[in-house]
């Protein structure tokens, strides 16, 4: 920067010399010679370049370049805000990226447990209705047996009573003799010990 500051100083000056230089030698052009060898013109020639180089010198220093460093500082500045507003960003998106895979990753997991506990609370509703309707099934298929042995039960004694007297009408008319009761229940029961095992075969 301060290479810079010099050379526009140097190229201000050399400017401002050839300015105001150019009707002075303008003037002495109609003399022979160069006007620059001419040891007379030394002096003033001397003293209008310190007097020119030192303006240019105190406006290049005391405006232009504090201008000049002034604009460079401030652009120097503005990409430092916006590297780090960058870097900032890049951080925030970081973060965010990384607390989104955790909120997803805590979903999912939420979710799996979510159907384990939904299907094993099916599985046991499944199984605890097939419990009460087994428990029912079997009341009802004990109920209907009882119903049933009554039925045969009764039946039975229904049959035998029927045989009794269907014995007792037989004896008293095939022979002539009247049994009695316990005597033809006796033949009935005898009867239906030795038809059961048949049957049953």
């Amino acid at each position: 920067m301060k290479n810079q500051c010099k050379i526009w100083t140097s190229i201000s000056a050399v400017s401002i010399m050839s300015v105001i230089v150019k009707p002075a030698l303008a003037a002495d052009a109609a003399k022979p010679g160069l006007p620059q060898l001419d040891v007379t013109t030394w002096p003033s020639q001397i003293f209008w370049l310190i007097v020119l180089f030192a303006v240019g010198y105190v406006i290049m220093s005391r405006i232009v370049t504090p201008r000049i460093g002034t604009v460079l500082e401030e652009r120097r500045k503005r990409l430092d805000d916006d590297l780090a507003k960058a870097r900032e960003a890049s951080e925030d998106a970081a973060k965010i990226r990384a607390g989104y895979e955790e909120t997803l990753e805590i979903a999912r997991t939420e979710a799996a447990a979510f159907a384990k506990d939904a299907a094993v609370k099916a599985t046991q509703s499944v199984e605890a209705a097939n419990a009460k309707l087994s428990k029912k099934l079997a009341t009802k298929a004990q109920a209907a047996e009882a119903k049933l042995a009554k039925a045969r039960a009764e039946a039975m004694e229904n049959l035998n009573a029927v045989a009794v007297d269907a014995a007792i009408a037989a004896t008293q008319h095939l022979t002539g003799i009247k049994a009695t009761k316990a005597q033809a229940e006796k033949t009935v029961k005898s009867l239906a010990k030795t038809i059961t095992p048949q049957e049953s075969n």
